[in-house]
C-alpha cells in the first residue's frame, strides 16, 4: 500500500480509503467488520464514514454505519493506528429526520460531533468534513451554478469559529468539505487566512472517467492552495465495473436504489464500453483502468473505494498495484473529448 500526507498536518494516510456507506444497508455489522479486517491487513489505515449513512438514507438506519465502525474499532484496539473521518449533513437533502432544523449552525455542529464520537466510539475524530454545502447549489444532476432563490447568508467565519472551538476542545483534528465548488474552497481559505482560523486541508467530490468536472476550476484551486482531493465515486456507483452493460441485477445498488442511476445515461453506457474495449486492449478489467486512473491524478490524496461483497473488495483494493502506461492515458482522454463527463 502506497501512504501520504494529509495537506498541511502530519497525518499519514493510505491512498486507498475504505468508503463505508453500503454499512447497514447492503452490509450487515459482521459483513462490515470482515470488510474493515481485510482493508487493514492490506495496508489501509484511513475510513470515510458521514452520520447519514447508510446510503440509500432513511431514518430507520440513521446512524447504522458509524456504529458499525464504532464497534470494530473497540473489538479491534486499533484506534490509535488509524485515521477516521465523518461528516455532518448538510441542508436540502430531504433528511429533516437527522435533526431540525438541518443547518450548520454552532447548536447543530456540536450536536453532530458529539453523535458521531459517541457512535464511533471515539473520543476524536480525525477529518471532519461538510457532506454539502448551506447554499442551495451542487446538486446531482445538475451541472454549473443556477441562480435561485436562496436565504442563504455568508457565514464562514461563524463556521471556521465553530470548528476552531472544536478542535481546541480536542474533539476533532482537522476539517474538510466535500461537494464543493471553487468560489466556496476559496472562501474557506481566504477567511481562515484573514482570521487565522482553521483551514480546509481536504475535499470530497466525485471524480471518475465518467465525471472529470473536478478539473474544470478546482484541480488548479486545490493544487495551488494545497488542498487534497479524497476522490468518491470512483467507479461510478459500480457502472464502470460493467456490470450494468448487461442488465441491472436485481440485489446490486442500483437495482436496489434506482434513483442512483446517473451513472446509467445513454452516454455514460457508450463510455464504459469504450473504456472497457480499451481495458481489455491492454491486458485489463474495467475496473483496474478506472481505479487507476484516479489513483494516479497528482491532486487526488486518497480515493475512496466501496464494496458490497468481499470479492469486490479485494479487486479495488489490488489496484493500487496498477500503473497506466502515456499511452492508455492518451486514450482515456481521447475518449473523455468524444463524451466529455457524461456523469453530471
Amino acid at each position: 500500500m502506497k501512504y501520504t500526507i494529509l495537506p498541511n498536518t502530519n497525518i499519514k494516510v493510505s491512498k486507498i480509503c475504505l468508503g463505508t456507506m453500503t454499512f447497514g444497508e447492503q452490509n450487515t455489522e459482521s459483513d462490515a467488520h470482515a470488510q474493515l479486517d481485510y482493508a487493514v491487513d492490506k495496508g489501509i489505515n484511513f475510513f470515510d464514514t458521514a452520520e447519514m449513512y447508510p446510503i440509500a438514507a432513511r431514518e430507520a438506519t440513521l446512524g447504522s454505519t458509524e456504529k458499525f465502525i464504532g464497534t470494530w474499532l473497540k473489538k479491534s484496539g486499533k484506534r490509535n493506528d488509524l485515521v477516521v473521518a465523518t461528516k455532518i449533513a448538510g441542508p436540502n437533502r430531504n433528511m429533516e429526520y437527522i435533526r431540525k432544523p438541518l443547518d450548520f449552525s454552532k447548536k447543530s455542529i456540536h450536536e453532530a460531533v458529539d453523535n458521531s464520537l459517541k457512535n464511533l466510539q471515539t473520543d476524536c475524530i480525525d477529518l471532519y468534513q461538510m457532506h454539502w454545502p448551506e447554499r442551495k447549489m451542487n446538486f446531482f444532476g445538475q451541472r454549473g451554478f443556477t441562480i435561485t432563490e436562496d436565504a442563504w447568508q455568508d457565514n464562514f467565519n461563524e463556521l471556521l469559529t465553530t470548528f476552531d472551538g472544536l478542535i481546541k476542545q480536542g474533539k476533532i483534528k482537522h476539517i474538510g468539505v466535500s461537494n464543493e465548488v471553487p468560489w466556496g474552497v476559496m472562501r474557506y481559505i481566504n477567511e481562515s487566512e484573514k482570521q487565522g482560523l482553521p483551514r480546509i486541508v481536504t475535499i470530497q467530490n466525485p471524480y471518475s472517467l465518467l465525471n472529470r468536472l473536478f478539473e474544470v476550476g478546482l484541480t488548479e484551486v486545490c493544487y495551488r492552495e494545497n488542498i487534497g482531493l479524497l476522490a468518491y465515486s470512483p467507479l461510478g456507483f459500480g457502472a464502470l465495473s460493467g456490470k450494468y452493460l448487461n442488465g441491472i441485477p436485481n440485489n446490486s445498488r442500483v437495482g436496489l436504489f434506482p434513483q442512483f442511476a446517473r451513472y446509467m445515461n445513454g452516454n455514460c453506457v457508450s463510455a464504459i464500453k469504450m473504456y472497457q474495449e480499451l481495458a481489455q486492449d491492454n491486458g485489463l478489467t474495467l475496473t483496474q483502468l478506472a481505479l487507476a486512473f484516479v489513483q494516479h491524478q497528482e491532486v487526488v490524496t486518497s480515493t475512496i473505494i466501496g464494496a458490497t461483497t468481499m470479492e469486490q473488495l479485494k479487486e479495488n483494493i489490488a489496484t493500487h498495484e496498477v500503473i497506466l502506461s502515456s499511452e492508455i492515458i492518451k486514450e482515456i482522454n481521447r475518449i473523455q473529448e468524444l463524451i466529455p463527463n457524461p456523469a453530471p
